[in-house]
């Protein structure tokens, strides 16, 4: 229940952020106003004792977040996502937050399989290990299945998690009110909207299950990605606090000497977790949104074998369109018509100035397209474009946040592996590949088709609807709003039979 009881979590929180030192950073990447600074530090300094010290070794926010536990850890991790909130520099900031905590012991995490599998572990798994990793949500052991004697990763949830993170979450929800109310310039923000979206994330993650799913989907979308790989997942072994994925061994994407020392061709892997993800944004529309190294894996045989599906992104296919041709324009350093895209898409009011928007684009452009070839960054382009757009009238669109986030992930890792690495001849082929197939004549012809297919549901109900416009047009009647509704279900008809014979001629010529 939000309420006041939640003051006192909110009092132990504001006093841990004063205390290390984050309320100041804080406020200043979010440029909060002068007066609500003065109030909310007056407020929690003299109570300062009350908060945790945490470990001096750590940044500030990263120190308080860690200090106050996973659900704050969590919430940081998400706020990273969201550069449009708190700000670039503090959501590089906490790019780095180590999502690592002691492990819970293993008689628990038995008991817990034992509890969501409704078997004994003996006729589930033999040589049940102590955790191998342990992050604020769950831990992983090692074992091997008895059905096939395969391997095996065991995800399990920490005991209590859910409970933990619904009060924080519930006390998350009172602050972005309290905020909200206090602070009207705030309000810009969107704070409860923020807590919103960091509580579907943390409930997608608290339901192994949606996990699971989301490996299983993303192992189908890529099982054809030469040199990528995605575990699999035992369904019969995974429930809503379990989840259990093929073993696969490998080396960490961080672990450049290791890599070097099997021989693996960094240049070669730097290039490959780039163009995967593209591939997977653009062609599939559901990609790995946590693509960071300790995600990644170099297989024996040189693959990048992708974990943790937690956090994926999502694009619709017009989405992915935009996204493309915004991509391709600034490639091909077409300023006019990467401008025109965002009015297009509706991404920019129209009551904005094309030619004003296209010249602040070539600003954004130009001087990271002068760079050195190594130096030439795709995330820092996209940074500054969500700056530039917003200054145009742009609204926040989350599914865009979310995929420039990312984009800065996998090009840190790219980079990485190969330092000079040139990011856009890299992803110029995918890019190119997913115009030629998607916008032209042939999209074009596809997209007929798939329209026709939709209309043709519908076929049994023209009839009548052209009745009910002719009927209608034959009753006088002195409102208006029928007769523009006959006309409306006359254009459909219309169109509709238009669209179905176009269809079926491009069906025909396609086929």
């Amino acid at each position: 229940m939000r309420g006041p009881h939640n003051i006192w979590r909110l009092i132990r929180t504001g006093a841990t952020m004063e205390r290390t030192g984050a309320m100041k950073v804080a406020m200043d990447a979010m440029e909060a106003p002068r007066a609500f600074r003065i109030l909310a530090r007056t407020i929690v300094w003299p109570i300062q004792w009350l908060g945790i010290k945490g470990d001096p070794e750590q940044p500030p926010v990263t120190r308080a977040l860690t200090a106050l536990g996973p659900a704050y850890i969590k919430f940081g991790q998400v706020l990273s996502t969201r550069p449009d909130v708190v700000g670039t520099e503090l959501a590089q900031q906490l790019r780095v937050l180590q999502d690592e905590l002691p492990p819970f012991p293993r008689d628990r995490a038995i008991k817990t399989i034992e509890a969501e599998l409704g078997k004994p572990i003996a006729e589930l798994f033999t040589d049940f290990s102590e955790p191998v990793a342990a992050a604020s949500i769950a831990q992983v052991h090692k074992a091997k299945s008895v059905h096939d004697g395969r391997d095996v990763a065991v995800k399990v949830l920490r005991p209590g998690i859910e409970r933990a993170f619904h009060k924080d979450i519930d006390a998350f929800y009172f602050a972005a009110w309290m905020i909200e109310h206090l602070s009207p310039s705030s309000r810009r923000l969107h704070p409860q909207e923020v807590i919103a979206h960091f509580e579907g994330v943390v409930n997608g993650e608290l339901d192994l299950r949606l996990e699971s799913a989301s490996a299983s989907e993303f192992r189908a979308n890529t099982q054809n990605d030469a040199g990528f790989s995605v575990p699999a997942v035992d369904w019969k072994m995974s429930a809503r606090r379990v989840m259990t994925l093929e073993w696969v061994d490998g080396i960490s994407a961080s672990d450049t000497k290791k890599i070097d020392a099997a021989h693996h061709d960094r240049a070669a892997l730097g290039q490959r977790v780039l163009q995967m993800f593209l591939s997977h944004a653009l062609r599939d529309g559901f990609f790995h949104a946590d693509m960071h190294h300790g995600n990644l894996k170099i297989a024996p045989n040189g693959d990048i074998i992708a974990l943790d599906f937690g956090i994926m992104g999502a694009l619709d296919a017009y989405t992915r369109r935009v996204y493309a041709e915004i991509l391709f324009g600034f490639i091909q350093q077409d300023y006019r018509r990467v401008a025109e895209v965002h009015f297009e898409a509706g991404y920019v009011p129209a009551d904005q100035d094309v030619d004003a928007f296209a010249r602040a684009l070539r600003a954004v452009g130009d001087p990271i397209f002068g760079m050195d070839a190594d130096h030439i960054s795709m995330a820092r382009l996209l940074s500054y474009l969500f700056e530039v757009t917003e200054r145009f009238g742009m609204e926040t669109r989350t599914e865009l946040i979310l995929l420039q986030r990312t984009m800065v992930v996998v090009e840190g890792v790219a980079r990485s592996l190969d330092p000079h690495i040139n990011i856009w001849e890299v992803a110029k082929p995918i890019v190119e590949s997913y115009i030629k197939d998607n916008i032209g004549p042939k999209a074009l012809a596809r997209d007929l088709v798939s329209t026709a297919r939709v209309l043709s549901r519908f076929g049994p109900r023209l009839p009548k609807l052209a009745e009910a416009m002719l009927t209608a047009q034959n009753t006088p009647t002195p409102a208006t709003k029928p007769q523009s509704a006959a006309k409306s279900a006359f254009w459909l008809a219309l169109g509709g039979g238009v669209a179905a014979t176009l269809g079926a001629l491009v069906a025909l010529t396609l086929g």
